[in-house]
C-alpha cells in the first residue's frame, strides 16, 4: 500500500499535540454574561424556558456580578425587566434618570468598578406594545422619533457610569445620533456596541418572555433583518462603522456564522456574536433529555462561534462556562 507524504494525523496523536496546534482557544475573556434585572423588592425568578437563568432582583444584582467577577468573567450586558405599570406606548421610562437600569449600572460600577458594564438600548422593555420603537397610529415604526428616544436613554445610561451602550433597535442612523448625543453631553469615553446585524429570528422567544416584553410572535420584520440576506448585513455593519461604532454585533450566532465571518472580514473593530436564548434553550433541552453531553457540546458550540470570527460572545452559558470549561 502506498501512502502520501503528508500525514496530518501526526498532530492529532495526543492531547498535548492537539492543544499545541489548536487554532482557536476559548477563554473567559471571550465571554459576556447577559443579566436580566428586575425591580427592587421582587423575588428571584427562574425563567422556565432558560434553565439555569433567572431574573435577578435589583437588591441581589451586586452579589451576582461579584460572583461573576470572582469566576474570571469581565463583562456583563444588562437588560431591565420593567413592571407593567411603568410601560407606555412611547417607552418614556427608558430615559428616567433613576430608572431600574440606570440604578443597576450605578450600583454595579460602584461595587465592581473593574467589571465592564454594557446596557441594552431599545424601547421594547419599556413599551406597552413590545416593539423596539415608537409606533404611529397606522402601525408604522417611527425611525427618527425612536432615535431621539434612544439618544435620551443613552445619555442617562452614560451618566450612570455604563462603559458601553448597546443599541439593539435597528433604526437607521441611530449610531451617529447616539455618538453625537454622548459627545455633546461630555461622555466622549462611553463606547457603543452596535447590534449591526440583528435578524428577525425565531430564536428570541425565551428572551422576550424573560423581559416580559409581550413580544412573543410580534412581527419586527420592518426593522430587523431578513434571514435570507447577507449583503444587507454588510451594509448595516459598514454604516455603523462609518458612524463610529466601537464594536459591532451579529445576532443570533449559530444560524449566522457566515455573517459573523463576513463582518469580521470588513471590520477594524471587535466583532461580537450573541448566542441567543433560543440557541441556549435548545442545548439545554438536549442535555436535559440526555441527548447531548453538556460540557463538550457547549465547548464546541462556543468555539465554533469564535472560529467564525467573533472576538466576543454574549451567551447565557457564560457563568456555567466559567465554572465548568476552564
Amino acid at each position: 500500500m502506498e501512502y502520501g507524504i503528508q500525514r496530518p494525523r501526526r498532530l492529532r496523536r495526543t492531547p498535548a499535540l492537539r492543544a499545541l496546534v489548536s487554532e482557536f482557544v476559548l477563554t473567559k475573556s471571550d465571554l459576556i454574561a447577559p443579566l436580566f434585572v428586575s425591580e427592587p423588592g421582587t423575588a428571584k425568578f427562574d425563567i422556565p424556558s432558560l434553565p439555569g437563568v433567572s431574573r435577578i432582583p435589583l437588591q441581589d444584582l451586586v452579589r451576582e456580578v461579584q460572583d461573576l467577577y470572582a469566576l474570571g468573567l469581565r463583562a456583563v450586558l444588562l437588560f431591565p425587566v420593567i413592571h407593567k405599570d411603568k410601560k407606555d406606548p412611547l417607552g418614556k421610562e427608558s430615559a428616567h434618570a433613576n430608572g431600574l437600569i440606570q440604578t443597576a449600572i450605578a450600583m454595579v460600577k460602584e461595587a465592581v468598578p473593574d467589571m465592564v458594564v454594557m446596557a441594552d438600548v431599545a424601547l421594547d422593555p419599556f413599551t406597552s406594545h413590545g416593539h423596539d420603537g415608537i409606533v404611529s397610529e397606522s402601525g408604522e415604526i417611527l425611525n427618527d422619533e425612536t432615535v431621539e428616544a434612544l439618544c435620551l436613554m443613552s445619555v442617562t445610561l452614560a451618566k450612570s457610569g455604563v462603559d458601553l451602550v448597546a443599541p439593539s433597535d435597528m433604526m437607521d442612523g441611530r449610531i451617529i445620533a447616539i455618538r453625537k448625543a454622548l459627545d455633546k453631553a461630555g461622555f466622549l469615553n462611553t463606547g457603543i456596541l452596535a447590534y449591526s446585524a440583528k435578524y428577525a429570528s425565531s430564536f428570541y422567544g425565551p428572551f422576550r418572555e424573560a423581559i416580559s416584553s409581550g413580544a412573543r410572535g410580534l412581527d419586527k420584520k420592518t426593522y430587523q433583518l431578513s434571514y435570507s440576506n447577507a449583503r444587507e448585513a454588510l451594509l448595516e455593519a459598514k454604516l455603523d462603522l462609518s458612524e463610529s461604532a466601537d464594536m459591532i454585533m451579529v445576532k443570533p450566532a449559530l444560524c449566522y456564522l457566515d455573517i459573523v465571518a463576513k463582518l469580521k472580514a470588513v471590520s477594524d473593530v471587535p466583532v461580537v456574536a450573541y448566542h441567543v436564548s433560543g440557541e441556549y434553550a435548545m442545548l439545554k433541552a438536549a442535555v436535559q433529555n440526555n441527548w447531548l453531553d453538556e460540557k463538550p457540546a457547549v465547548l464546541e458550540t462556543l468555539t465554533s462561534i469564535k472560529r467564525a470570527g467573533a472576538d466576543l460572545i454574549v451567551t447565557y452559558y457564560a457563568k456555567w462556562a466559567a465554572e465548568n470549561l476552564f
